[in-house]
């Protein structure tokens, strides 16, 4: 039966959204009834808290860095909550490295600087894509192809980068972990690149290498993993599902015309499509994403918006 959203009270920004794929975050935390979202624009994090009842907002700007200096020539890629068992990280990534908050954006834990050639190159350097994975790690790609893994302590700045995946050649476009919550699963991350392959990871001390499932030339923009099953958004505006330890393609949803920016899932219900159409005219989506696990609301970010469009179930 489908599910009707209506319209909410749009969120302003203070700056507008940047045509990046995935542009847009939400942290829920529930015990504060307070809901965080995070739009990047150019080298800003426009960062809101929004308060359940809607009467509250509070506005946070985060600048790209080098180091712990500010600097403006470095354009943000991503800005991503990392959920852990112990803690919940901000993390920013950008073309000069990448950088972890505390998850309210108060203070920098953490920088890992990229590395650039000595000699410009053709070839951009950036970071993008970012998962948190099992109990202590972060995943993050990069322009290269690698995957850095970082090992998380529950609490502290002591974090440490444990490993790097080396199965891409193409840049990281996105990456995303077991959202389900279900522990049995052997898969629990899946990183996609610009040639649209899709790694399958099992995590670990050393994570290992589960199946790579080729992409045919079109970039794999948006990625998610829910109870074993890879969701992909593609350039060609298909969404595929495959089945992560196999790679048996399971369903292809040619629904979309254009380019897929961004696609979610709601954990507890496994909520993707096609419960809702909605066409929000003369703007180009880059973000997208349900504020909770039932998928009971959601919202959008576009181009050159300075707001966040939300839906909430009738």
């Amino acid at each position: 039966m489908s599910k009707m959203y209506h319209k909410e009270k749009s969120i302003q920004l203070k700056s507008s959204a940047s045509a990046l794929y995935n542009n847009l975050s939400v942290l829920r935390i529930a015990p504060r009834c307070i809901t965080y979202f995070t739009v990047v624009h150019a080298n800003v994090v426009n960062m809101v808290s929004a308060s359940w009842d809607g009467l509250n907002y509070s506005h946070r700007q985060l600048q790209s860095k080098e180091g712990n200096v500010a600097t403006s020539s470095s354009l943000i890629m991503q800005a991503a909550w990392c959920v852990l068992p112990s803690r919940d990280l901000l993390v920013l990534t950008s073309q000069k490295g990448i950088q972890m908050y505390e998850s309210d954006g108060s203070i920098m834990v953490y920088w890992h600087a990229l590395d650039t050639p000595e000699t410009p190159t053709a070839k951009a350097v950036f970071a993008r894509g970012i998962a948190a994975v099992r109990e202590k790690y972060i995943c993050v790609g990069v322009s290269s192809g690698s995957v850095l893994v970082f090992d998380v302590p529950s609490k502290g700045s002591n974090i440490t980068l444990s490993e790097v995946l080396e199965e891409h050649k193409e840049a990281i476009t996105d990456m995303a972990s077991e959202c389900s919550g279900n522990l049995e699963c052997i898969a629990d991350l899946v990183s996609a690149d610009d040639s649209g392959l899709l790694c399958v990871w099992k995590s670990g001390e050393d994570f290992q290498l589960l199946n790579k499932i080729p992409g045919f030339d079109t970039s794999c923009s948006s990625v998610k993993l829910w109870k074993g099953t890879v969701i992909a958004g593609y350039g060609t505006g298909q969404i595929r599902l495959y089945e992560g330890v196999t790679g048996i393609l399971l369903a292809e949803v040619n629904a979309h015309a254009r380019w897929i920016y961004s696609l979610d899932i709601a954990p507890f219900t496994g909520l993707i499509e096609h419960m809702y159409n909605e066409c929000v005219t003369d703007t180009q989506i880059c973000g997208a994403r349900f504020c909770d696990g039932d998928g009971y609301a959601f919202a959008v970010t576009g181009y050159d918006l300075s707001e966040i469009i939300r839906y909430t179930q009738a």
